[in-house]
């Protein structure tokens, strides 16, 4: 019996210098984690527009994880983890779904890597922001795990909490279904054309004047817009010149009846001038009845 009780004692000094070990190896290389707790995690859709959609996490004491998509041609989506305190120099951090504390068993994965470049708030493609988004959608956390850049021996983990986040995540899927199909770099540079001796645009050039206009109502920042009207040289160069700015004045009263304030908007006529085509010929022509719009941004 006595055996069996100095065993019993050999076996459990032997577990509580593992446990102080491991304790002591958990202080010499520790883990500093970031994340919302269940009754302060807030998803919010800060950007909801027709030009932008942009969901957001605020981390305490950490910064703030941002989803955001724009309008373009094609789908895009980028994620981008805003620091407080930006890397200090190039590392890389893995990124991994983790199961939540009530969802026990179930495992992680790993997703990507992202790179940590100095001074810089780091950020992942389409493709991995709407695999994250999907795991936050199943209740997983991504997880972002990387060596603490002042201290070697210290890591850090950043979580993403899935408290809160199913609204907001479908505030944020419908407004992105809702974006434009066209970006302020496909209609920043324009040039419409007329029909002959006439105000009227060609039928693609009317669709292409109709999303400018909706892109001006909805951009607020947009600095100014330069209409140049020009014409083709059939007619009497004093008839041209009057078209043109006809033309021009045209195109700046649509846009003011439309909300755009008359201030951002310069509008010349210049008749004959600055032709891109012959005027030996009918298509030559066409080409030379036209209206040039270029927006700027501050």
């Amino acid at each position: 019996m006595k055996k069996i009780v100095a065993s019993m004692s050999t076996y459990f000094l032997v577990i509580a210098s593992l446990v102080t070990s491991l304790l002591a190896s958990d202080v010499k290389a520790g883990i500093r984690q970031y994340s919302a707790d269940i009754h302060t995690s807030k998803w919010q859709l800060s950007d909801d527009s027709r030009l932008q959609c942009t969901l957001s996490h605020q981390i305490p004491r950490y910064g703030e994880a941002r989803f955001s998509a724009k309008a373009s041609r094609k789908l895009n989506m980028e994620f981008e983890l805003d620091m407080m305190l930006l890397p200090d120099n190039y590392s890389l951090a893995e990124v991994r779904s983790v199961a939540p504390n009530w969802q026990p068993g179930t495992g992680s994965r790993t997703l990507a890597n992202m790179k940590l470049h100095k001074q810089f708030n780091p950020s992942l493609p389409k493709k991995v922001a709407w695999t994250m988004l999907s795991e936050l959608e199943q209740g997983m956390s991504p997880t972002f795990y990387y060596n603490d850049w002042y201290s070697e021996q210290d890591k850090i983990s950043v979580g993403l909490s899935t408290a809160r986040f199913k609204k907001a995540y479908r505030d944020f899927v419908g407004c992105v279904g809702n974006l434009l199909n066209y970006s302020f770099d496909d209609i920043a540079y324009t040039v419409l054309n007329y029909q002959s001796s006439s105000d009227k645009f060609t039928k693609a050039s009317q669709r292409r004047i109709e999303m400018i206009r909706q892109y001006l109502s909805l951009d607020p920042e947009l600095e100014l817009v330069l209409i140049d009207a020009y014409s083709d040289s059939y007619g009497g160069r004093w008839s041209n010149l009057k078209l043109s700015e006809r033309r021009a004045a045209k195109i700046r009263d649509y846009f003011v009846e439309n909300g755009i304030e008359v201030s951002r908007i310069e509008a010349k006529g210049y008749g004959e001038k600055r032709h891109i085509s012959s005027n030996d010929t009918t298509l030559g022509r066409g080409k030379n009845r036209r209206v040039v719009i270029q927006m700027q941004k501050p």
